[in-house]
């Protein structure tokens, strides 16, 4: 093993394993244990990148960074490497340190992408509960609101996937530019998945901000449908039983937990409690945001089921 990758990896507590055959290498990959793969170009070969094309080739592998590295510094195999698939070459034309500044930007690259949502570049699940958590362990009072679209589903069945996509991107950047323009980097916004957005602001702006995100919300998703669905304010779309209902123009609804009135140990309890909130406001019509103003008494717990409070 070559004494870079050794001294890097121990650095950071990073297990190493160690496989001669590039087989073996794919086969591990693809269970999804892997978080770094270092090729040593040298002794692999021309096997070292058909390995690397293979990785980079499927989707689910394709994540994995893969760093080659070499005794040697030829332009020519460097660039075969790169048009491989290569995340980065690392070879003896840079100094130890450039070596492992390298490799460290990389896994900083590694972590930054895999932390976003492909489809909008919002932070993902794994930094929506870090930030959480870095509210809870605050002496801030803060507020967590969970944004859903109303009969989403419906306007894809008549649609298309692509202009739900359009619809996804367009909340996102609804939803961004108003905690972002309003706050600045005191505002947080991520997104979970589908439909379903987190944001995190200051309790004492969540009005002002939800206000203006459900303003700009009903502004523009009209614009989404055409001529005759926006002029009715609804299309006819079947249910799951095949019967003909009217299905009004999309809505944003808004669940609010926050940590004034109650103490959450975990991120998972202030999740649980914003589905609940999230879910109460899908029931009132239109677009709504409502903010949970229960009391946490010493029998309750977080995740206390009684009626929330309407805006």
């Amino acid at each position: 093993m070559p004494d870079l990758v050794r001294h890097w990896a121990e650095g950071r507590d990073f297990p190493l394993l160690v496989l001669p055959d590039p087989a073996d290498v794919h086969s591990i990959i693809l269970r999804g244990f892997p978080c770094f793969l270092f090729v040593d170009a040298d002794r692999a070969g021309a096997a070292g990148g058909t390995l690397v094309r293979k990785l980079k080739s499927d989707a689910f592998t394709a994540i994995v960074p893969v760093v080659m590295l070499s005794g040697r510094h030829d332009p020519a195999p460097v660039e075969g490497w790169f048009a491989a698939g290569s995340d980065e070459v690392v070879t003896s034309f840079f100094s130890p340190a450039e070596q492992r500044a390298r490799i460290d930007a990389i896994l900083t690259r590694t972590e930054r992408d895999v932390s976003v949502h492909p489809s909008t570049r919002l932070p993902g699940t794994t930094e929506i509960e870090r930030e959480i958590r870095r509210g809870l362990d605050s002496e801030i009072e803060f507020a967590v609101c969970y944004a859903d679209l109303d009969h989403f589903k419906e306007f894809n069945d008549r649609y298309s996937y692509y202009d739900g996509d359009r619809v996804i991107y367009l909340l996102s950047r609804i939803l961004h530019d108003v905690v972002k323009g309003l706050l600045g980097t005191t505002g947080f916004v991520g997104h979970i998945g589908g439909d379903d957005f987190i944001f995190v602001v200051p309790l004492e702006e969540v009005n002002a901000i939800c206000t203006e995100i459900l303003a700009v919300f009903d502004t523009l998703i009209p614009l989404q449908y055409n001529d005759q669905d926006r002029r009715a304010g609804y299309f006819f779309g079947k249910d799951r039983r095949g019967q003909l209902h009217r299905v009004p123009l999309m809505t944003l609804s808004i669940g609010i937990v926050t940590n004034r009135s109650r103490k959450f140990t975990h991120p998972a309890q202030v999740s649980e409690l914003a589905t609940e909130m999230k879910s109460y406001a899908k029931t009132l019509p239109g677009s709504v945001f409502v903010v949970d103003r229960r009391q946490q008494t010493d029998s309750d717990d977080p995740g206390d089921r009684r009626p929330g409070a309407a805006r």
